[in-house]
C-alpha cells in the first residue's frame, strides 16, 4: 500500500488494534470543532444553523433509541419489564397522536398487539388496581380540562394557545386563549411524601442566622469530557472553573462567592467564608 494513499498523515505501528478508540476520539474532536464553529456563527448571526442543529438532534435521538431498542430486543417479550399503569396511558395517548395501529404501537413500544388491545379495552377501569391510570387523580372538571390542554401541547407541539382553544370549542368546551396559556404555565403540584413532610427541615428566623454554602463546576468552551488520558480525569482549569457561593438561608441573599481553578480545599473554603464574614 502506498504510504501517500491516505495523505501525509503517518499511521502508527499496529494501528488496526486502535481503530475503535480512534473512532471515539475522532467523533469527540468533531463534536468539539462543531461546537466551536457554531458558537462563532451564533455570535455573528443568532438565527444561523437552527435547522441544521434540529436535524442533527433528531438524528442523534433516533440513534439513541435504536441502541436502547436493540438491547431490549435481546430479551424475550414475556420476560421484559412491565410498563407501569401511568406509562400505559402515555403509550395509548401517543398512539392516538401518531395514528398508529395496534401492530405499529406494539412494534415501537416492544410489546404485543394483544397487550395494546387489552389496554385499550380497559381504559375506563377505576380503582387503585386499574390497568391504565393517570399520573394524578382527575376528579374535577377543571383538572380534566387542564390535563387535556397540557397533553395536546405535548403531543401536538405545533398547536398554539389559540388553536387549542378553537379545537376544544368545536368539541363543546369553550375556553379563552388566555385560560389555555395559564393552564400551560401551571406546574403540577407534587404529592406530599414522608420526605417532604419531615420535621427535620432547616429553618431560620432572622438574617445571618444560617448560611448555605455550595460548590459547583462551570465548564469552559472546552467542556468536561475528552476521551483520552490524562484530560479525561481532572475537573479543573482549563476545562472548568470551581465556583463557591454563600447564600443567607433567611433572606436568600448572596453573601459572597469564590472562584477556584480546581476543587477547593477546606482551607480555601474557610478563606472564602472569612472574606464574607463582616468584621466585629
Amino acid at each position: 500500500m502506498d504510504k501517500h494513499q491516505y495523505g501525509c498523515l503517518p499511521l502508527p505501528k499496529h494501528w488496526p488494534r486502535r481503530v475503535r478508540s480512534a473512532a471515539v476520539h475522532a467523533i469527540a474532536l468533531a463534536r468539539l470543532a462543531l461546537t466551536t464553529a457554531r458558537g462563532q456563527a451564533k455570535s455573528a448571526d443568532p438565527g444561523s444553523g437552527r435547522i441544521a442543529r434540529l436535524t442533527e438532534e433528531i438524528l442523534l435521538i433516533k440513534e439513541e433509541m435504536r441502541i436502547k431498542d436493540a438491547r431490549m430486543n435481546t430479551i424475550p417479550a414475556l420476560s421484559r419489564p412491565h410498563y407501569l399503569p401511568i406509562e400505559r396511558l402515555a403509550i395509548l395517548e401517543l398512539r392516538a397522536a401518531r395514528g398508529w395501529s395496534q401492530a405499529r404501537t406494539a412494534e415501537r413500544m416492544q410489546i404485543t398487539s394483544a397487550t395494546v388491545a387489552a389496554w385499550t379495552g380497559r381504559l375506563d377501569e377505576e380503582g387503585p388496581g386499574a390497568l391504565v391510570q393517570m399520573p394524578v387523580p382527575v376528579n374535577r372538571f377543571p383538572e380534566f380540562v387542564a390535563y387535556i390542554v397540557k397533553k395536546l401541547k405535548i403531543l401536538c407541539p405545533t398547536m398554539g394557545k389559540v388553536r387549542i382553544a378553537n379545537f376544544l370549542a368545536r368539541s363543546g368546551l369553550h375556553l379563552g386563549s388566555t385560560t389555555v396559556a395559564r393552564m400551560l404555565m401551571e406546574r403540577p403540584r407534587p404529592r406530599p411524601t414522608e420526605q417532604t413532610m419531615s420535621h427535620r427541615a432547616v429553618r431560620s428566623t432572622r438574617s445571618n442566622q444560617i448560611w448555605n454554602v455550595d460548590l459547583t463546576t462551570v465548564p469552559t468552551a472546552g467542556g468536561f469530557w475528552v476521551p483520552w488520558v490524562p484530560w479525561a480525569l481532572p475537573q479543573r482549569w482549563p476545562f472548568c472553573w470551581w465556583v463557591g457561593v454563600i447564600v443567607d438561608h433567611f433572606s436568600r441573599r448572596i453573601m459572597g462567592f469564590g472562584v477556584f481553578t480546581q476543587n477547593p480545599t477546606s482551607a480555601a473554603v474557610r478563606q472564602m467564608l472569612g472574606r464574607a464574614t463582616p468584621p466585629y
